[in-house]
C-alpha cells in the first residue's frame, strides 16, 4: 500500500513511517497542508494518516477539500484531540476513523488495517485470481497451492497487478505506486521487479504481458 503522512512531528513521523515501510508500505511524508495538496494531486494513495494541527493550518479544511473534490481516499485522523466533538465533528467531515495522541503504534497499524478493509467493501482481505492467493494485509501468499515468499516491493507490485486483471500499467505508473517521492527509479528497476515476478507466477495462470510502449498487464490463461 502506498500512504501520505501528513504530519509536522519530525519524531513521530519518522517512528510511523518506520513501522510502516516494515510492514511493506511505502510512505509519501508532508510536514504542510500546502505539500500535502501538492502529493495528492500528483499521486495516488491508498490511505492518508492525517493530523490537524500544522504550521499552516487545520487539518479538517484539508479533509473538507478532499471530499469535496471527491476524492475517496481514506483519512485517519492522528491528534491531541480526545473531546467527542472534536470527533464527532472529524468524522462529520469525512474522516474514516480517529487515533488520539499519544497512541500505540501496534494500535495504529491495526486501525489501517481495518479502514482499509472497510474502504474495499469487503472484511475479507483475500484476492484469488489463476491459481493465486494473496491478502495484501498479512502479506501471505500462496501460488498453485504452495507458499511463496516475496519481498515486499514484489508483494505490493502483485497487489497492483492483482486488484485489476486486464488493466495497463505504464513504467511511471508502476513506480508511482511502488516508491516514494523522494526515491530515484529507473525503469530498469521496473523491469527488474516484473521479471522476479514473472518468475514467482510461473506456476500459476496468471501471466504478466509486456505491451511494447504502453506497459505491463496481467492476463489470466485458461
Amino acid at each position: 500500500m502506498k500512504f501520505l503522512l501528513v504530519e509536522d512531528n519530525q519524531d513521530l513521523a519518522n517512528a510511523i513511517a518506520s513501522r510502516m515501510r516494515l510492514d511493506g508500505h511505502v510512505i509519501d511524508h508532508a510536514e504542510k497542508l500546502e505539500d500535502a495538496s501538492a502529493f495528492v494531486a500528483t499521486g495516488e494513495y491508498d490511505l492518508i494518516l492525517l493530523d490537524i494541527m500544522l504550521p499552516d493550518g487545520d487539518g479538517r479544511t484539508f479533509l473538507e477539500q478532499h471530499r469535496a473534490s471527491d476524492l475517496n481516499t481514506p483519512v485517519i485522523i492522528l491528534t491531541a484531540r480526545s473531546q467527542v466533538s472534536d470527533r464527532i465533528g472529524s468524522l462529520d467531515l469525512g474522516a474514516d476513523d480517529y487515533v488520539t495522541k499519544p497512541f500505540d503504534h501496534a494500535e495504529l497499524e491495526a486501525r489501517c488495517r481495518a479502514v482499509l478493509r472497510r474502504n474495499s467493501g469487503n472484511a475479507r482481505t483475500t484476492i484469488e485470481v489463476g491459481g493465486v492467493v494473496f491478502d495484501p494485509l498479512a502479506g501471505h501468499l500462496t501460488v498453485g497451492g504452495e507458499a511463496v515468499k516475496m519481498r515486499n516491493r514484489e508483494l505490493r507490485l502483485l497487489e497492483l497487478f492483482l486488484n485489476a486483471p486486464g488493466k495497463i500499467f505504464s513504467k511511471s505508473k508502476l513506480a508511482d505506486r511502488l516508491f516514494s517521492y523522494d526515491e530515484d527509479v529507473s525503469e530498469n528497476a521496473i523491469e527488474v521487479y516484473i521479471g522476479r515476478l514473472r518468475k514467482h507466477l510461473s506456476a500459476s495462470e496468471a501471466k504478466i504481458t509486456t505491451l511494447r510502449g504502453l506497459g505491463y498487464r496481467l492476463d489470466i490463461d485458461g
